[in-house]
């Protein structure tokens, strides 16, 4: 595995915050910030995978803590997550905790797999304008996920959320020493409790574990018919953990102006979900909320951060259950609109920025925020938007490829029509190249020059293969000419094969 003998915590950032008491303390603060965000979100998606709110939070320490020395991304968070607990929740639905967890340990395998097949590569092919409709959806999601408890709640949320609001406003123009989601958690939860407010808190969410996650053994048959049961769940939950976790890391390196080894992430992100799964947890993948509150709220920047939220989130709900569960909601509502405020590509939508943009990149980002939006999964998004830009791609490609025409004299004295092709030759733009040539009009012999194009695929082949057949109908010679080296080679290789044009 690539990613074992880089020594984790050596970058040059880690060592100076380890050094430097100011930065430790955020660092340290950060994580601190992110467990209490973490814990109800957990129990949370724990609840919609159909699982014992447990398995959600051992999987969110689990996670956390084996990312931050695996992961190839500093301050990113790994833990237990929404997108997971719907693809895998029938598993525990119908065939109980053990199959589920079998599914976690397998999914996290796969995810190793993909890591050697090298799946980071294919981020290249994730266009930018899928990558903003990713984030803009991404905070419309977060802001969404916050309605739920701000209807049918006591009027006194709502003030309450303000106040949290306010606090992470103003705080940072007088410091930011300590991080003002921690600050507006902590006053909250404070004014609540001094005054005697009755309001929805992180307790009504579900029971927390009073006990350490121990390894385990899922109890289920080593069989064919187990595998058949749980392979095609593993897999969909291994795709997309690896696609929201490297998208996440992609952010992540926008936002810090610092690159980061997608290859050692997918490893990380597969054995973090081993270890999950062998802990008793729900499996997860890189969380995009948590991620945004540690490094744009929090100012987190290293792994350090990780490795204190999963330290936090155990100490939290093991030792400190019932301070935590006095936490109440409003406090945690009011972080998570800030974040999806912040997260937010405010400048995607300016009229300015509209108008300068082309239309097929606007068109790609807004169908990448409907479906993701209609379907509250970031991994149907993103495909669905990489495919309309390709689509897109091909279609302003196609129409770049042009013929031109022109009657020369030969030699001879006798006449020739040269036709000179200018663009990329691939299944879009070769399908109507056959409709450009003049066969009944031009003289006995034809020059098709190709020096300006390439030749991409068997379409562009098949359908030169259809021209000269039809100019041979009339009796007219055709000679193509000046294909480069590797049109050449492929051409030779197809010519003649491809069967009767049309």
């Amino acid at each position: 595995m690539a990613f074992l003998p880089t020594i984790p915590w050596s970058d040059s950032r880690t060592i100076t915050a380890l050094r430097s008491p100011r930065l430790l303390t955020r660092e340290v603060l950060a994580g601190l910030v992110v467990a209490i965000a973490l814990i109800p979100e957990a129990i949370a998606f724990s609840i919609i995978a159909g699982v014992d709110p447990r398995l959600g939070l051992f999987s969110s320490f689990v996670m956390a803590i084996a990312i931050s020395f695996l992961g190839g991304r500093a301050a990113m968070i790994t833990a237990a997550t929404g997108a997971i607990a719907l693809v895998i929740a029938p598993v525990a639905r119908e065939y109980g905790t053990d199959y589920f967890i079998a599914t976690v340990i397998l999914g996290g395998i796969i995810q190793l797999v993909m890591a050697a097949a090298g799946v980071a590569k294919l981020m290249r092919f994730i266009p930018r304008s899928v990558m903003v409709g990713f984030v803009n959806s991404l905070a419309i999601l977060i802001f969404t996920a916050q309605l739920p408890y701000l209807f049918d709640v006591p009027w006194e949320v709502y003030p309450l959320v303000v106040v949290g609001l306010l606090i992470m406003i103003g705080m940072p123009r007088l410091t930011t020493v300590i991080p003002a989601p921690l600050v507006a958690v902590a006053v909250v939860t404070v004014l609540v409790v001094v005054l005697a407010i009755t309001v929805p808190n992180v307790g009504d969410q579900g029971e927390l574990p009073e006990s350490l996650p121990a390894l385990l053994w899922p109890d289920v048959p080593l069989t064919l018919e187990t595998l058949g049961i749980i392979l095609p769940f593993s897999i969909a939950m291994a795709i997309v953990g690896i696609l929201e976790s490297l998208l996440t890391a992609k952010l992540v390196d926008d936002i810090t102006d610092t690159p980061s080894n997608k290859t050692r992430e997918s490893y990380g992100q597969g054995a973090a979900n081993i270890l999950s799964g062998f802990f008793g947890g729900m499996g997860g993948c890189a969380m995009i909320g948590q991620t945004m509150i540690n490094v744009k709220a929090s100012g987190a920047r290293t792994r350090i951060s990780t490795f204190f939220a999963g330290v936090f989130v155990l100490l939290l709900v093991v030792a400190l259950g019932d301070i935590v569960a006095t936490i109440p909601m409003a406090a945690l509502v009011a972080v998570m609109i800030m974040v999806s405020v912040a997260t937010f590509d405010w400048h995607s939508i300016r009229l300015n920025t509209l108008r300068r943009m082309p239309k097929s990149e606007t068109t790609v980002m807004v169908a990448t925020v409907i479906a993701v939006v209609w379907t509250h999964n970031l991994a149907i998004g993103v495909t669905l938007g990489v495919v309309v830009a390709m689509v897109l791609f091909a279609r302003r490609v196609a129409h770049l490829a042009t013929v031109d025409r022109t009657i020369l004299n030969a030699p001879d004295g006798s006449q020739y029509a040269l036709y000179r092709v200018d663009g990329e030759l691939f299944f879009a733009s070769s399908n109507d190249l056959t409709t450009q040539f003049r066969y009944r009009e031009d003289p006995s012999s034809v020059v098709i020059d190709l020096s300006q194009s390439h030749i991409w695929d068997a379409s562009t082949v098949a359908a030169l293969d259809a021209i000269v057949t039809k100019y041979e109908r009339f009796g007219i010679a055709v000679e193509i000419i000046d294909m480069n080296a590797e049109s050449h080679a492929l051409h030779t290789r197809l010519a003649g094969h491809m069967g009767e044009g049309h």
